[in-house]
């Protein structure tokens, strides 16, 4: 089980892999090949593609975390590259999303209508738990949420004529089975990371050894971030490799928790399980 981090905040010093704002993982296996998330812009998530040597066109699936542009602006490049591959998302992928700054509001959701992504991808919308291949699922929609959420105040989506909290309904992570174990690979972790953590646990066996990707603690204050501490000590604690929307403060908190446990994860960072 190969994971390369294509596309991040951060990109590995030295290399010639960029950055930008936004997160994309490549998994590789046995069975298949698998994208997810696509970041933010065609172009870097190309060149970094490109920088890794993958060809678009080796792509058996694609799955999306979640509708922010951040996660999905490059989804249209992609698959004029691909042909008509399979892909996973939640079904609320197409609701319109919003981030409210000084008083404007500013869309931030999907970019490409409904009509033309049926025809570039065969849709897998469900929220259940899918599976892509043989040993990689989608978590489904995380709906029990009784643990923090990765929230942003400043974003909305339409209630009739009026606004409210966007409640991420579209959230989902990727869990790659290794043998007896589980990998959890989240995009932005907007659900939540204890609660992603429960819906994974509730749904396949095995133990969680490893968490890769955003994980939205950045919002958390010291209280909430020492209770994700202590709750991940209970997991063994997995081995942590935190990017993208994590946050400093969140990223130093479990460093000092859990040592060498925690890792950068930049674009250009491979993994094998």
């Amino acid at each position: 089980m190969r994971l390369i981090c294509l596309v991040d905040d951060k990109a590995q010093a030295g290399s010639r892999f960029q950055k930008e704002h936004g997160l994309s993982f490549w998994i590789e296996t046995q069975h298949g090949r698998v994208l997810f998330d696509t970041g933010a812009s065609g172009r870097m998530l190309l060149h970094n593609m490109k920088v890794a040597g993958i060809k678009p066109d080796s792509i058996d699936a694609l799955a999306l975390s979640h509708a922010h542009y951040d996660h999905t602006g490059s989804l249209e490049a992609v698959l004029q590259r691909t042909g008509r591959v399979p892909l996973y998302a939640n079904p609320d992928l197409f609701r319109e999303r919003f981030s409210r700054r000084g008083g404007e509001l500013k869309s931030i959701g999907l970019t490409i209508p409904r009509e033309r992504l049926q025809r570039l991808a065969e849709l897998h919308l469900s929220a259940e738990p899918q599976q892509i291949l043989p040993g990689v699922y989608t978590s489904g929609e995380i709906t029990a949420r009784p643990e923090p959420e990765g929230r942003s105040l400043r974003h909305s989506v339409r209630d009739g004529d009026g606004w409210v909290a966007d409640p991420y309904q579209d959230d989902m992570s990727i869990v790659l089975r290794v043998k007896q174990d589980l990998v959890l690979v989240c995009g932005c972790c907007h659900a939540g990371l204890l609660n992603t953590l429960l819906k994974v646990r509730s749904s396949l066996d095995g133990e969680v050894v490893a968490i890769v990707g955003g994980m939205h603690l950045k919002a958390l204050d010291s209280e909430q971030l020492q209770h994700i501490v202590q709750v991940l000590r209970l997991y063994g604690p997995p081995q942590l490799y935190p990017n993208h929307c994590t946050g400093k403060r969140a990223y130093a908190a479990l460093t000092q928790a859990f040592g060498e446990c925690v890792a950068p994860c930049p674009a250009g960072t491979e993994v094998i399980f």
